[in-house]
């Protein structure tokens, strides 16, 4: 044990030691207010028992630019067993690094403990990447471990001040995203962070430091090694940040959509189903933007529902009947995107919910509308709808008749229903000779 705090101390990647900067209120004008109640209260439960305490990166950085932030995340020298002591609604998660959610009324509040510098003796896999480090350390080196400058920042809600120690107040200021230590090496320990640079520069419009920028296209591959499960909630993030437009826009500039989404580049070949992907990226950013909920299965079903499309049409061209193959060409779609992100089991129920709804919305003869109305799903299909219809993709005409008829009353809608056609009856043909009735016919 006495071995490796010796390593860790005397290691060549230690950081150097150095005074933080300590902003008051006065210069970044974020007050104590601004901070959830669960997590001022966590803070100051942790400081009253001899702790240090702070709330930490994402959170302090987006109340700086100005932004509201999701979650508040606390950084401590207590041990996740010491925290989880302190709160009774609390337990102690993770793996690779274990942190403790406490539960604050309807709050979870990550609190995690300062972190030492990644040792030799840290478990990674064979290119780097960190599988297992829970090695606690100072505020100093936990500042050291974090990805970005400006994610680096320690607010105390008590003394309403700002503990700065790589300069990151100045990097938002001068709109530069800068990674913590040697770009390469810290995207080898988690690869991750290639997708982070983008997602953070296009949502707080930075321009991404050189030093950092210039590996990004040529470690791509490293996402290749990264759980599909952390890389769906990676690109989950990205797409629902209210940016995914330009955030979308960068990863093809930095050459990282490659792979992330197989069917992606496809798909945006294609001239209506580019159209149609920019269209509900543009709409999901300003639901986001506009504080509505947003709807993942939504998302991912309008990114693939051309590929569903294309294969759709080969099993139909092969002779399969149309809804068995709709069946088919889904789950091939979604199989094939299950090796590289992990869709959980309800986001795919969703997309397949409304993918299936699309042909049945286009079918309006008898009384099939009145049925489609009533599926569970039918708001996000029709809203589906609206995005092909403004795409090209249907006539704009079957988007009207359904937006009139989900607000016409009772009488109005069966007034709109197309008749439904009946089979011609076959006419009965006389039989010519033979028959009684010719002889009796013969006999007058």
């Amino acid at each position: 044990m006495i071995r490796k705090l010796l390593r860790r101390v005397f290691s060549k990647d230690a950081p150097a030691s150095h005074e933080p900067a300590l902003i008051p209120v006065a210069k970044h004008h974020v007050r104590r207010e601004s901070i959830s109640p669960g997590a001022r209260r966590t803070v100051t439960r942790l400081q009253e028992h001899g702790h240090l305490a702070y709330v930490v990166g994402g959170a302090v950085r987006d109340l700086l630019a100005g932004l509201s932030p999701k979650d508040f995340d606390v950084a401590t020298d207590a041990t996740p067993e010491q925290v989880r002591g302190l709160f009774r609604r609390s337990r102690i998660i993770g793996r690779r690094f274990r942190i403790v959610h406490v539960m604050d009324g309807g709050e979870t509040i990550e609190v995690s403990t300062f972190r030492a510098g990644i040792a030799h003796e840290a478990e990674t896999d064979e290119h780097g990447r960190v599988l297992r480090d829970n090695v606690f350390g100072n505020m100093e080196e936990d500042a050291a471990r974090r990805d970005f400058t400006i994610n680096a920042l320690y607010y105390d809600p008590t003394a309403e001040t700002i503990t700065d120690f790589h300069h990151g107040v100045a990097d938002l200021k001068q709109k530069t995203l800068r990674i913590i230590g040697d770009p390469r090496k810290r995207y080898r320990e988690d690869p991750v962070r290639l997708l982070r640079a983008v997602r953070m520069a296009a949502k707080l419009g930075l321009a991404i430091d050189p030093a950092a920028r210039a590996p990004i296209r040529e470690m791509a591959e490293l996402l290749e090694n990264v759980p599909a499960a952390r890389l769906f909630d990676e690109m989950l993030k990205l797409l629902i940040s209210g940016h995914a437009v330009e955030c979308l826009r960068q990863l093809r500039e930095e050459g990282l959509h490659h792979g992330l989404l197989p069917l992606l580049d496809v798909i945006m070949e294609q001239p209506l189903g580019e159209r149609f992907v920019w269209l509900s990226l543009a709409n999901t950013d300003a639901r986001v933007n506009a504080g509505k909920r947003t709807s993942p299965g939504f998302l991912f079903a309008t990114l693939l529902w051309h590929e569903v499309l294309a294969a759709w049409e080969a099993r139909k061209e092969q002779g399969e009947m149309p809804f068995p193959a709709l069946h088919a060409a889904m789950d091939e779609v979604l199989d094939l995107q299950a090796g590289k992100l992990a869709i959980t089991r309800r986001i795919a129920a969703d997309i397949k919910d409304i993918w299936v709804l699309q042909p049945r919305l286009e079918n309006r003869v008898g009384r099939r509308p009145l049925r489609v109305v009533e599926q569970p799903r039918f708001k996000a299909g029709y809203d589906f709808l609206l995005l092909r219809a403004e795409s090209g993709e249907v006539e704009a005409e079957l988007a009207e008749w359904w937006t009139r008829f989900i607000d016409a009353n009772t009488e109005e809608r069966l007034a709109m229903l197309t008749p439904e056609k009946k089979p011609a009856r076959k006419r009965r043909r006389r039989r010519k000779g033979g028959g009684e009735g010719n002889e009796a016919e013969a006999a007058e």
